[in-house]
Protein backbone atom coordinates (compact mmCIF):
# COMPACT_ATOMS: atom_id res chain seq x y z
CA UNK A 1 0.00 0.00 0.00
CA UNK A 2 1.28 3.71 -1.09
CA UNK A 3 -0.14 6.55 0.48
CA UNK A 4 0.67 9.99 -1.12
CA UNK A 5 -0.36 13.85 -0.13
CA UNK A 6 -1.42 16.80 -2.63
CA UNK A 7 -1.96 19.65 -0.64
CA UNK A 8 -4.20 22.20 -2.65
CA UNK A 9 -3.46 25.03 -0.28
CA UNK A 10 -2.75 25.42 3.27
CA UNK A 11 -6.35 24.33 4.46
CA UNK A 12 -7.05 21.45 1.72
CA UNK A 13 -5.36 18.58 0.36
CA UNK A 14 -5.94 15.34 -1.35
CA UNK A 15 -4.97 11.94 -0.43
CA UNK A 16 -4.44 8.66 -2.60
CA UNK A 17 -4.23 5.84 -1.26
CA UNK A 18 -2.77 2.94 -3.94
CA UNK A 19 -3.68 -0.79 -2.94
CA UNK A 20 -2.08 -3.27 -4.88
CA UNK A 21 -2.36 -7.15 -5.21
CA UNK A 22 -0.17 -8.13 -2.24
CA UNK A 23 -1.87 -5.82 0.33
CA UNK A 24 -5.36 -8.05 0.43
CA UNK A 25 -4.72 -11.17 -1.83
CA UNK A 26 -3.79 -13.62 1.19
CA UNK A 27 -6.43 -12.12 3.53
CA UNK A 28 -9.01 -13.01 0.45
CA UNK A 29 -7.73 -16.27 -0.41
CA UNK A 30 -8.22 -17.44 3.70
CA UNK A 31 -11.86 -15.84 3.83
CA UNK A 32 -12.81 -17.72 0.59
CA UNK A 33 -10.76 -21.04 1.90
CA UNK A 34 -12.92 -20.88 5.15
CA UNK A 35 -15.95 -19.95 3.62
CA UNK A 36 -15.87 -23.34 1.01
CA UNK A 37 -15.35 -24.89 4.49
CA UNK A 38 -19.11 -23.77 5.30
CA UNK A 39 -20.88 -23.09 2.88
CA UNK A 40 -24.24 -24.74 2.58
CA UNK A 41 -24.99 -25.03 -1.71
CA UNK A 42 -27.22 -27.38 -2.77
CA UNK A 43 -25.48 -30.56 -4.67
CA UNK A 44 -22.63 -29.81 -3.11
CA UNK A 45 -21.47 -32.14 0.49
CA UNK A 46 -20.41 -28.98 2.98
CA UNK A 47 -16.70 -28.51 2.36
CA UNK A 48 -16.52 -30.03 -1.12
CA UNK A 49 -18.15 -26.57 -3.07
CA UNK A 50 -15.67 -25.96 -5.87
CA UNK A 51 -13.55 -22.77 -5.15
CA UNK A 52 -14.72 -21.29 -8.34
CA UNK A 53 -18.57 -21.44 -7.64
CA UNK A 54 -17.53 -19.82 -3.66
CA UNK A 55 -15.17 -17.58 -5.58
CA UNK A 56 -18.09 -16.52 -8.00
CA UNK A 57 -20.85 -15.93 -5.48
CA UNK A 58 -18.76 -14.40 -2.66
CA UNK A 59 -15.45 -12.92 -4.17
CA UNK A 60 -16.69 -9.81 -5.30
CA UNK A 61 -18.08 -8.75 -1.78
CA UNK A 62 -15.20 -10.12 0.37
CA UNK A 63 -12.59 -7.99 -2.09
CA UNK A 64 -14.65 -4.91 -1.54
CA UNK A 65 -14.55 -5.74 2.51
CA UNK A 66 -10.80 -6.45 2.54
CA UNK A 67 -9.92 -3.27 0.40
CA UNK A 68 -12.18 -1.14 2.70
CA UNK A 69 -10.78 -2.26 6.11
CA UNK A 70 -6.81 -1.64 4.40
CA UNK A 71 -7.81 2.22 3.12
CA UNK A 72 -9.56 2.68 6.58
CA UNK A 73 -6.50 1.05 8.81
CA UNK A 74 -4.20 2.80 5.81
CA UNK A 75 -5.96 6.32 6.51
CA UNK A 76 -5.58 5.84 10.04
CA UNK A 77 -2.18 5.15 10.44
CA UNK A 78 -1.20 7.70 8.11
CA UNK A 79 -3.05 11.01 10.39
CA UNK A 80 -1.36 9.66 12.99
CA UNK A 81 1.87 8.92 11.66
CA UNK A 82 2.24 12.56 9.57
CA UNK A 83 0.98 13.80 12.89
CA UNK A 84 -2.11 15.25 10.61
CA UNK A 85 -4.16 18.08 12.22
CA UNK A 86 -7.82 17.24 10.32
CA UNK A 87 -11.21 18.46 10.23
CA UNK A 88 -14.40 16.27 10.02
CA UNK A 89 -13.04 12.76 8.31
CA UNK A 90 -11.12 11.84 4.95
CA UNK A 91 -14.31 12.14 2.36
CA UNK A 92 -14.10 9.66 -0.82
CA UNK A 93 -13.63 11.74 -4.27
CA UNK A 94 -16.71 9.96 -6.00
CA UNK A 95 -15.17 7.30 -8.47
CA UNK A 96 -17.55 5.66 -10.68
CA UNK A 97 -15.16 3.56 -12.95
CA UNK A 98 -13.77 0.80 -10.52
CA UNK A 99 -12.77 -1.89 -11.69
CA UNK A 100 -12.99 -4.64 -9.46
CA UNK A 101 -11.92 -7.29 -11.82
CA UNK A 102 -8.44 -6.07 -11.92
CA UNK A 103 -5.52 -6.11 -9.33
CA UNK A 104 -4.94 -2.66 -8.52
CA UNK A 105 -6.76 -0.36 -6.75
CA UNK A 106 -6.60 3.47 -6.47
CA UNK A 107 -8.71 5.81 -3.94
CA UNK A 108 -8.40 9.34 -3.46
CA UNK A 109 -9.79 11.13 -0.10
CA UNK A 110 -10.19 15.58 0.62
CA UNK A 111 -8.73 16.08 3.79
CA UNK A 112 -9.94 19.58 5.51
CA UNK A 113 -6.76 20.63 7.50
CA UNK A 114 -6.63 22.73 11.17
CA UNK A 115 -5.23 26.15 10.24
CA UNK A 116 -2.42 27.51 12.25
CA UNK A 117 -2.99 30.63 14.34
CA UNK A 118 -2.03 32.11 17.38
CA UNK A 119 -4.15 33.11 20.52
CA UNK A 120 -3.07 36.62 22.53
CA UNK A 121 -4.57 36.73 25.90
CA UNK A 122 -3.63 39.69 26.40
CA UNK A 123 -6.82 40.99 25.14
CA UNK A 124 -8.49 44.47 26.02
CA UNK A 125 -9.49 44.80 29.67
CA UNK A 126 -12.53 42.37 30.05
CA UNK A 127 -14.55 42.83 33.33
CA UNK A 128 -14.58 40.76 36.38
CA UNK A 129 -17.38 41.82 38.57
CA UNK A 130 -16.85 41.23 42.63
CA UNK A 131 -20.77 40.94 43.46
CA UNK A 132 -21.81 41.68 47.02
CA UNK A 133 -24.29 41.35 49.08
CA UNK A 134 -25.67 44.29 50.93
CA UNK A 135 -27.82 44.80 53.68
CA UNK A 136 -30.95 44.95 51.53
CA UNK A 137 -30.39 41.59 50.04
CA UNK A 138 -29.35 40.26 53.42
CA UNK A 139 -32.21 41.98 55.32
CA UNK A 140 -34.52 40.52 52.45
CA UNK A 141 -32.88 36.68 53.27
CA UNK A 142 -33.45 36.93 56.86
CA UNK A 143 -37.33 38.03 56.38
CA UNK A 144 -38.15 35.41 54.24
CA UNK A 145 -36.31 32.93 56.18
CA UNK A 146 -38.63 33.96 59.26
CA UNK A 147 -41.36 33.63 56.71
CA UNK A 148 -40.96 30.37 55.76
CA UNK A 149 -40.14 29.03 58.84
CA UNK A 150 -43.22 31.01 60.70
CA UNK A 151 -46.17 29.76 62.01
CA UNK A 152 -49.53 29.67 60.15
CA UNK A 153 -52.60 31.35 61.59
CA UNK A 154 -55.83 31.29 60.23
CA UNK A 155 -57.98 34.41 59.55
CA UNK A 156 -61.84 34.89 59.09
CA UNK A 157 -61.06 37.38 55.61
CA UNK A 158 -58.44 38.47 53.85
CA UNK A 159 -56.17 41.68 55.13
CA UNK A 160 -53.44 42.80 52.77
CA UNK A 161 -50.48 40.58 53.82
CA UNK A 162 -52.61 37.10 53.57
CA UNK A 163 -51.69 34.04 52.06
CA UNK A 164 -54.49 32.97 50.23
CA UNK A 165 -55.34 29.51 49.02
CA UNK A 166 -57.71 28.94 46.42
CA UNK A 167 -58.59 26.97 43.18
CA UNK A 168 -58.97 28.78 39.89
CA UNK A 169 -61.55 27.41 37.40
CA UNK A 170 -62.67 28.09 33.61
CA UNK A 171 -64.63 25.26 32.37
CA UNK A 172 -64.66 26.29 28.78
CA UNK A 173 -60.84 26.54 28.86
CA UNK A 174 -60.73 23.38 31.51
CA UNK A 175 -58.81 24.79 34.07
CA UNK A 176 -58.99 23.64 37.65
CA UNK A 177 -55.86 24.56 39.49
CA UNK A 178 -55.53 25.00 43.18
CA UNK A 179 -52.67 27.69 44.58
CA UNK A 180 -51.22 29.60 47.23
CA UNK A 181 -50.52 33.08 46.88
CA UNK A 182 -50.22 36.94 48.15
CA UNK A 183 -51.50 39.58 46.69
CA UNK A 184 -48.68 41.59 45.68
CA UNK A 185 -47.98 39.49 42.86
CA UNK A 186 -51.29 40.79 41.31
CA UNK A 187 -50.51 43.74 38.75
CA UNK A 188 -53.03 47.07 39.73
CA UNK A 189 -54.48 48.41 43.48
CA UNK A 190 -57.95 46.91 41.49
CA UNK A 191 -57.31 43.33 41.91
CA UNK A 192 -56.08 43.78 45.58
CA UNK A 193 -59.50 45.51 46.27
CA UNK A 194 -61.54 42.18 45.48
CA UNK A 195 -60.05 40.41 47.52
CA UNK A 196 -59.35 42.40 50.42
CA UNK A 197 -62.57 41.61 53.22
CA UNK A 198 -63.47 38.63 51.27
CA UNK A 199 -63.85 35.15 53.42
CA UNK A 200 -63.64 32.05 52.68
CA UNK A 201 -66.23 29.79 49.88
CA UNK A 202 -66.50 33.37 48.54
CA UNK A 203 -65.65 33.10 44.76
CA UNK A 204 -63.97 36.32 43.06
CA UNK A 205 -64.34 36.66 38.58
CA UNK A 206 -60.96 38.04 37.75
CA UNK A 207 -59.48 38.69 34.18
CA UNK A 208 -56.52 36.92 32.84
CA UNK A 209 -55.43 39.67 30.84
CA UNK A 210 -53.30 41.80 32.70
CA UNK A 211 -53.58 39.57 36.39
CA UNK A 212 -50.24 39.39 36.85
CA UNK A 213 -47.26 41.75 36.56
CA UNK A 214 -45.42 38.38 34.81
CA UNK A 215 -46.84 36.31 32.18
CA UNK A 216 -44.81 33.39 33.50
CA UNK A 217 -46.72 33.78 37.15
CA UNK A 218 -50.40 33.76 35.24
CA UNK A 219 -48.97 30.21 33.54
CA UNK A 220 -48.26 28.79 36.40
CA UNK A 221 -51.09 30.12 38.71
CA UNK A 222 -53.63 28.55 36.15
CA UNK A 223 -51.55 25.56 34.77
CA UNK A 224 -51.21 26.46 31.01
CA UNK A 225 -48.36 26.23 28.31
CA UNK A 226 -46.14 28.86 27.84
CA UNK A 227 -47.63 30.61 24.49
CA UNK A 228 -51.50 30.13 25.72
CA UNK A 229 -50.79 32.01 28.81
CA UNK A 230 -49.45 35.06 26.94
CA UNK A 231 -52.02 35.69 24.83
CA UNK A 232 -55.47 34.00 27.40
CA UNK A 233 -57.59 36.80 27.44
CA UNK A 234 -60.72 35.22 29.31
CA UNK A 235 -62.56 35.30 32.96
CA UNK A 236 -61.89 32.78 35.75
CA UNK A 237 -63.29 32.13 38.91
CA UNK A 238 -61.11 31.98 41.88
CA UNK A 239 -62.85 30.27 45.12
CA UNK A 240 -61.61 31.06 48.55
CA UNK A 241 -60.38 27.49 50.55
CA UNK A 242 -57.94 28.91 52.81
CA UNK A 243 -56.71 32.39 54.22
CA UNK A 244 -53.89 32.30 56.39
CA UNK A 245 -51.34 34.84 58.02
CA UNK A 246 -47.83 33.97 58.30
CA UNK A 247 -45.95 34.86 61.66
CA UNK A 248 -42.29 35.21 61.33
CA UNK A 249 -40.13 32.82 63.32
CA UNK A 250 -38.14 34.18 66.02
CA UNK A 251 -34.52 35.04 64.96
CA UNK A 252 -33.70 32.16 67.87
CA UNK A 253 -31.30 29.29 68.25
CA UNK A 254 -33.88 26.75 67.81
CA UNK A 255 -34.25 28.53 64.41
CA UNK A 256 -30.42 28.96 63.38
CA UNK A 257 -29.89 25.40 64.50
CA UNK A 258 -32.69 24.04 61.93
CA UNK A 259 -30.94 26.40 59.00
CA UNK A 260 -27.49 25.25 60.05
CA UNK A 261 -26.96 22.64 62.61
CA UNK A 262 -26.26 22.79 65.83
CA UNK A 263 -24.79 25.82 67.70
CA UNK A 264 -23.51 25.89 63.57
CA UNK A 265 -24.85 29.59 63.95
CA UNK A 266 -25.65 31.81 67.88
CA UNK A 267 -26.49 35.44 66.55
CA UNK A 268 -28.15 37.14 64.35
CA UNK A 269 -25.11 38.83 63.41
CA UNK A 270 -23.38 35.65 62.56
CA UNK A 271 -26.68 34.41 60.28
CA UNK A 272 -26.02 37.85 58.39
CA UNK A 273 -22.66 36.86 57.87
CA UNK A 274 -23.35 33.34 56.90
CA UNK A 275 -26.38 34.71 54.47
CA UNK A 276 -23.63 37.50 53.37
CA UNK A 277 -21.00 34.65 52.24
CA UNK A 278 -23.24 31.81 50.86
CA UNK A 279 -24.97 34.67 49.04
CA UNK A 280 -21.07 36.01 47.70
CA UNK A 281 -20.27 32.31 46.76
CA UNK A 282 -23.58 31.93 44.78
CA UNK A 283 -22.34 35.68 43.04
CA UNK A 284 -18.81 34.13 41.93
CA UNK A 285 -20.40 31.43 40.12
CA UNK A 286 -22.39 33.74 38.30
CA UNK A 287 -19.73 36.29 38.09
CA UNK A 288 -17.34 34.36 36.72
CA UNK A 289 -19.20 32.37 34.02
CA UNK A 290 -19.82 36.27 32.58
CA UNK A 291 -16.14 36.57 32.81
CA UNK A 292 -15.56 33.29 30.83
CA UNK A 293 -18.17 34.19 28.12
CA UNK A 294 -16.95 37.28 27.62
CA UNK A 295 -13.35 36.26 27.34
CA UNK A 296 -15.02 33.43 24.95
CA UNK A 297 -16.61 35.89 23.07
CA UNK A 298 -13.70 38.42 22.57
CA UNK A 299 -10.74 35.57 21.16
CA UNK A 300 -13.85 34.25 18.77
CA UNK A 301 -13.72 37.39 17.68
CA UNK A 302 -10.47 38.76 17.23
CA UNK A 303 -8.42 35.49 16.75
CA UNK A 304 -8.28 35.40 12.98
CA UNK A 305 -7.93 32.10 11.05
CA UNK A 306 -9.57 30.76 7.66
CA UNK A 307 -11.25 27.58 7.74
CA UNK A 308 -11.77 25.45 5.29
CA UNK A 309 -15.30 25.69 4.84
CA UNK A 310 -16.23 24.19 1.71
CA UNK A 311 -14.72 20.91 2.31
CA UNK A 312 -16.49 21.51 6.25
CA UNK A 313 -19.86 22.35 4.30
CA UNK A 314 -19.61 19.01 1.89
CA UNK A 315 -18.79 16.97 5.04
CA UNK A 316 -21.25 18.12 6.82
CA UNK A 317 -23.89 16.95 4.03
CA UNK A 318 -22.72 13.31 4.77
CA UNK A 319 -21.79 13.04 8.78
CA UNK A 320 -24.93 12.71 9.72
CA UNK A 321 -27.67 10.29 9.89
CA UNK A 322 -29.73 11.81 7.17
CA UNK A 323 -28.03 13.55 4.35
CA UNK A 324 -28.57 16.90 3.54
CA UNK A 325 -28.72 19.20 0.28
CA UNK A 326 -26.56 21.82 -0.62
CA UNK A 327 -28.57 24.77 1.64
CA UNK A 328 -29.40 23.39 4.56
CA UNK A 329 -25.50 21.67 4.73
CA UNK A 330 -24.47 25.86 4.43
CA UNK A 331 -26.55 26.53 7.12
CA UNK A 332 -25.44 24.05 9.48
CA UNK A 333 -21.95 25.16 8.67
CA UNK A 334 -23.01 28.84 9.26
CA UNK A 335 -24.38 28.43 12.58
CA UNK A 336 -22.00 25.92 13.83
CA UNK A 337 -18.80 27.93 12.78
CA UNK A 338 -18.48 30.11 15.67
CA UNK A 339 -18.66 26.94 18.04
CA UNK A 340 -15.73 25.65 15.87
CA UNK A 341 -13.61 28.47 16.16
CA UNK A 342 -14.11 27.95 19.77
CA UNK A 343 -12.84 24.66 19.78
CA UNK A 344 -10.02 25.27 18.09
CA UNK A 345 -9.11 28.01 20.29
CA UNK A 346 -9.63 25.83 23.23
CA UNK A 347 -7.23 22.81 21.72
CA UNK A 348 -4.72 25.52 21.19
CA UNK A 349 -4.62 27.05 24.69
CA UNK A 350 -4.51 23.86 26.05
CA UNK A 351 -1.83 22.83 24.55
CA UNK A 352 0.36 25.61 24.62
CA UNK A 353 -0.43 25.88 28.78
CA UNK A 354 0.04 22.15 29.48
CA UNK A 355 -3.80 22.08 30.35
CA UNK A 356 -5.08 18.27 30.60
CA UNK A 357 -7.93 16.39 32.35
CA UNK A 358 -7.29 12.93 33.91
CA UNK A 359 -10.42 10.61 35.15
CA UNK A 360 -9.57 11.38 39.01
CA UNK A 361 -9.84 15.09 38.26
CA UNK A 362 -13.58 14.54 36.76
CA UNK A 363 -14.27 11.77 39.67
CA UNK A 364 -13.35 14.46 41.99
CA UNK A 365 -15.64 16.68 40.35
CA UNK A 366 -18.42 14.92 40.67
CA UNK A 367 -18.17 14.07 44.60
CA UNK A 368 -17.88 17.65 44.72
CA UNK A 369 -21.49 17.90 42.68
CA UNK A 370 -22.94 14.83 45.24
CA UNK A 371 -21.55 16.53 48.21
CA UNK A 372 -23.67 19.80 47.25
CA UNK A 373 -26.61 18.31 46.45
CA UNK A 374 -26.82 16.31 49.75
CA UNK A 375 -26.55 19.18 51.79
CA UNK A 376 -29.03 21.04 50.30
CA UNK A 377 -31.11 17.88 51.59
CA UNK A 378 -29.50 17.83 54.92
CA UNK A 379 -26.64 15.36 54.63
CA UNK A 380 -23.67 17.74 55.68
CA UNK A 381 -21.06 14.64 55.96
CA UNK A 382 -21.63 12.19 54.26
CA UNK A 383 -18.79 9.45 54.39
CA UNK A 384 -16.26 8.95 51.45
CA UNK A 385 -17.99 5.76 50.83
CA UNK A 386 -20.72 6.95 50.09
CA UNK A 387 -19.77 9.64 47.82
CA UNK A 388 -17.23 7.51 45.82
CA UNK A 389 -20.23 5.05 45.50
CA UNK A 390 -22.63 7.76 43.91
CA UNK A 391 -19.76 8.62 41.47
CA UNK A 392 -19.67 5.17 40.53
CA UNK A 393 -22.87 5.60 39.29
CA UNK A 394 -22.70 8.69 37.86
CA UNK A 395 -19.71 8.10 36.21
CA UNK A 396 -21.11 5.20 34.56
CA UNK A 397 -23.00 7.41 32.45
CA UNK A 398 -20.99 8.91 29.22
CA UNK A 399 -23.05 11.89 29.14
CA UNK A 400 -22.52 12.34 32.44
CA UNK A 401 -18.60 11.76 32.00
CA UNK A 402 -18.71 14.00 28.93
CA UNK A 403 -20.45 16.88 31.25
CA UNK A 404 -18.33 16.60 33.47
CA UNK A 405 -15.53 17.10 31.83
CA UNK A 406 -16.53 19.97 30.02
CA UNK A 407 -16.48 21.35 33.36
CA UNK A 408 -13.18 20.67 34.18
CA UNK A 409 -11.58 22.10 31.40
CA UNK A 410 -13.60 25.12 31.75
CA UNK A 411 -12.38 25.92 35.54
CA UNK A 412 -8.80 25.27 33.98
CA UNK A 413 -9.63 27.68 31.15
CA UNK A 414 -11.04 30.41 33.62
CA UNK A 415 -8.36 30.41 36.15
CA UNK A 416 -5.94 30.60 32.85
CA UNK A 417 -7.76 33.69 31.63
CA UNK A 418 -7.81 35.22 35.39
CA UNK A 419 -3.68 34.62 35.87
CA UNK A 420 -2.82 35.59 31.83
CA UNK A 421 -5.72 37.61 30.71
CA UNK A 422 -6.40 41.52 31.33
CA UNK A 423 -8.66 41.75 34.02
CA UNK A 424 -10.60 44.84 35.56
CA UNK A 425 -12.42 44.62 38.43
CA UNK A 426 -15.45 46.11 39.24
CA UNK A 427 -17.18 46.02 42.22
CA UNK A 428 -21.26 46.11 42.54
CA UNK A 429 -24.19 45.11 44.08
CA UNK A 430 -26.28 41.87 42.78
CA UNK A 431 -29.08 44.53 41.59
CA UNK A 432 -26.45 46.54 39.98
CA UNK A 433 -24.88 43.07 38.09
CA UNK A 434 -28.59 42.44 36.85
CA UNK A 435 -29.40 45.69 35.41
CA UNK A 436 -25.62 46.16 34.19
CA UNK A 437 -25.14 42.90 32.51
CA UNK A 438 -28.77 41.66 31.69
CA UNK A 439 -30.26 45.17 31.14
CA UNK A 440 -33.09 43.98 34.09
CA UNK A 441 -34.98 46.58 35.91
Amino acid sequence: MNITRENKDALNAVVTVAIEKNDYAAKVEKILTDYRKTANIPGFRKGHVPMGMVKKQYGRAILVDEVNKLIQEGLNKYLTEEKLDVLGQPLPKMQDNIDWDGDNFSFEFELGLAPEFDVDLKVKKITHYNIVADDKLIDGQVENIQKQYGKLIALKEIAKDSEITGVYKNEAEEIENTVTLTLDKFKGKATEKKFIGAKVGDLITLKTKGLYEDDHELMHALKLEHDKAHVLNIEVNFEITEINKREPADLDQDLFDKLFGKDGVKTVTELKEKIKEDAEKQFLQQSDQKFLNDVTEYLVANTKFDLPAAFLTKWMQSAGENPMDDATAKEEYEKSEKSLRYQLIEAKLMEANGIKIDFEEVKESAKGMIKTQMAQFGQMNPTDKELDDIAARVLSNQDEVKRLSEQVVSQKLLNLYKEKATVKTKELTYDKFVKEVYGDK
